[in-house]
């Protein structure tokens, strides 16, 4: 490559425009010496001398101002609003096509210009002298039209060949051009220019973001062009050097039909913390080969298993998937999860799981374990909260038809409805309320995933019945409940590892971030057998992918409502108004309970100083082949409220024969206990064993 001559990078790429590139540079000098390392534009760029670099797109980002005088340089933004005019050559053109060639093209502003000829000029029967201003107003093929205006006010119209040969002296013009127009003219930005505002000729050159490929480097490069580098242009040398082109999966989806199947090269892995949970996810690694046989769309489900002991699972499984699934009845918290149910399917119909007492103020009405709810629709009800009419609070309410639970004999279904046609009530249950409802299902049928996503709406509980023969193993099998969350079509690439092309995947491009490169490698079959694919229907994602798309699909959604505000005042005179019972004197002198113990703070204050004490309880009877029962040795506190205490279970003894008197001249409720009592109570210390 010996006689080329090296440019600054910024001078050769300033000459170019997208339409010439790609274009192959290599590295002869500059500060970027053997293993340095550049920062530009938040990209590493390491140039060394004899580097190849090959130039595939260029992008404007600014131009740079070179003040001609005193040789200062600054950037202008490409969105500059100044004016510009041309500043005329000092030096004559020798032809009239070489000043027309220097004109810009394609601009309406770039005509009419004026230039002179140092000579006489003679026409057909007209004859310019030398230093006449000739007018281009259009350029032909081959000729100019000029307007001259000759010796006492002579004017004419005349056509002057391209090919006219003489001294041509450009005249400076009127037009003015800003940043965007010279930039888009490559005639242009080879001018000088003086700014209206200003009279120091400039220089004006564009300043692009290179973006390149490098023989040694698998990633596309972005750099600036105002970079110092020296290089040459050795395109023409270098046709045949491989330069690899990285590519996006997206990119990938961007390439022809005719493309694939291609074997790719791997350049750079997915993220680690990826969003699948895959057996083929291993092998994507850096450097590893695959197939790729097609690009398209594939639909698919989302599932998620039962919130059990087990970590959750979340799989996206294949339409074409051959399993037969059968519904299962949901589960609602809440009677918002109830309404929200209500309006993908009406007429649903639930049982209540667990029993709810009736809060009045609230508007919560009473429910049973077994009676069955069929959802209406959604309305208001009014709180009786309030003394007075205006205080009243409305609130939102599924108006329901409540249904006692059925019986077990031997009724007909017909009939059956009938009577629970007849003893149907209509009740208001506010969103608010928290209840425990089951979904009441008739339907037994075993469906094909295509078949649930047609008649039924999302989500939708159900149970792998018969497995998908097709597969080697069918991880939904087993898993006692399944809930489809929603059906996703999404862009994806059908890839296969080297070693076993007809074991099929997909690989899903808007989840997955990935670069690679296609290879001339040859497909890993014969010509003229290609396999036959098996794809993997059914792929387990994690807990993040099933985050990312709850995210997506219900961005807009509303929050549950929530219980209105209690009014204070009316709660607060409600309190005040009911007054605690009075103790009786037949209470406070009673002297044992109904189930003849004590409370537990009276009995833990017998001790052998008092003189007057309650008995001691007296424990069941105990059988002798039958080990006592445990009980725990502290009550607890709603024992402790309530007065109930536990008889001491733990010492088996005869039945006291200690006889209580009743001290009747004593002026307080106390009772004597002899010596043989407080013997007993000693032993039952002793013997007692606490756990």
């Amino acid at each position: 490559m010996a006689g080329e001559t090296a440019l600054p990078l910024q001078q050769l790429i300033a000459s170019w425009d997208n339409k010439c590139l790609p274009k192959i540079l290599q590295v002869v000098s500059g500060v970027y010496f053997q293993g340095s390392i550049y920062e530009l534009s938040g990209s590493e760029v390491s140039f060394s001398t004899g580097d190849l670099i090959k130039v595939i797109r260029i992008e404007l980002q600014s131009v740079c101002c070179e003040d001609i005088s005193n040789d200062d340089k600054f950037e202008l933004p490409i969105g500059h609003t100044g004016l510009y005019k041309v500043v005329p050559e000092e030096m004559p053109y020798s032809t009239v096509e070489e000043m027309v060639s220097l004109r810009p093209v394609g601009l309406d502003s770039c005509l009419p210009f004026t230039f002179t000829s140092s000579s006489k000029m003679t026409f057909e029967n007209f004859t310019l002298a030398a230093g006449g201003a000739l007018r281009v107003f259009s350029v032909e093929k081959d000729q100019v039209r000029c307007h001259v205006q000759g010796q006492q006010e002579v004017s004419a119209e005349v056509c002057i060949p391209l090919s006219s040969r003489g001294e041509f002296y450009e005249c400076e013009s009127e037009e003015c051009f800003n940043l965007q127009e010279i930039m888009s003219s490559a005639s242009l930005r080879s001018r000088r220019f003086r700014s209206t505002k200003c009279e120091r000729p400039v220089f004006l050159s564009p300043i692009y973001q290179v973006h390149a490929i490098m023989t040694l480097r698998k990633n596309v490069l972005k750099f600036s062009s105002s970079s110092e580098v020296d290089v040459i242009d050795v395109t023409e040398q270098c046709k045949d050097v491989a330069f690899v082109t990285p590519l996006s999966l997206t990119e990938v989806l961007s390439q022809p039909d005719e493309s694939f199947p291609a074997v790719v090269e791997i350049l750079e892995g997915p993220e680690t913390h990826s969003l699948f949970r895959c057996s083929w996810l291993q092998e994507l690694s850096k450097g590893r080969h695959l197939v790729f046989h097609k690009k398209g769309t594939s639909a698919r489900i989302l599932f998620s298993s039962l919130k059990s002991r087990k970590a959750q699972q979340y799989f996206l499984v294949s339409q074409q998937y051959a399993g037969r699934f059968r519904r299962r009845p949901r589960e609602f918290n809440s009677v918002y999860e109830l309404y929200v149910a209500s309006v993908q399917a009406p007429g649903l119909r639930v049982s209540v799981t667990r029993s709810c007492e009736e809060v009045e103020e609230e508007g919560l009405p009473a429910l049973s374990v077994g009676e069955q709810l069929e959802i209406v629709r959604c309305g208001r009800m009014e709180l009786p909260c309030g003394s007075r009419e205006e205080q009243r609070q409305s609130v939102e309410a599924l108006l329901c038809h409540r249904f006692q639970e059925p019986d077990d004999g031997d009724d007909d279904d017909d009939e059956e409805e009938v009577r629970q046609e007849d003893e149907r009530e209509e009740i208001s249950l506010p969103l608010y309320m928290q209840a425990h409802f089951v979904e009441v299902l008739k339907d037994n049928k075993k469906y094909r995933l295509r078949d649930l996503e047609k008649e039924f709406s999302f989500p939708l509980d159900v149970k792998v019945m018969n497995r998908d023969n097709e597969m080697e193993t069918d991880p939904l099998v087993g898993l006692t409940c399944l809930r489809m969350e929603g059906a996703m079509s999404e862009p994806i690439i059908q890839a296969s590892l080297p070693h076993r092309p007809e074991h099929c995947f997909e690989i899903p491009t808007q989840w997955l971030s990935m670069s690679v490169s296609f290879t001339k490698d040859s497909l890993p079959w014969p010509s003229d057998q290609p396999p036959e694919c098996h794809m993997d229907k059914v792929t387990e994602v994690t807990d993040t992918f099933f985050y990312e798309y709850r995210k997506q699909g219900n961005s807009d959604a509303a929050p549950p409502p929530r219980p209105p505000k209690r009014n204070l005042s009316s709660s607060e005179a409600q309190r005040k108004s009911i007054k605690p019972p009075k103790k009786s004197s037949k209470d406070e002198k009673s002297k044992h309970r109904p189930d003849g113990s004590v409370p537990t703070k009276e009995f833990a204050n017998l001790t052998l100083s008092s003189k007057k004490r309650h008995p001691a309880p007296s424990p069941p009877d105990i059988l002798d082949d039958q080990p006592p029962p445990l009980a725990p040795r502290k009550q607890s506190a709603a024992e402790v409220t309530i007065g109930k205490a536990l008889p001491n279970m733990y010492v088996k003894r005869e039945d006291s024969k200690a006889k209580v008197a009743a001290d009747v001249d004593s002026d307080h409720d106390y009772e004597t206990v002899d010596e043989d009592l407080f013997t007993m109570i000693k032993e039952s210390q002793e013997n007692v064993k606490f756990y």
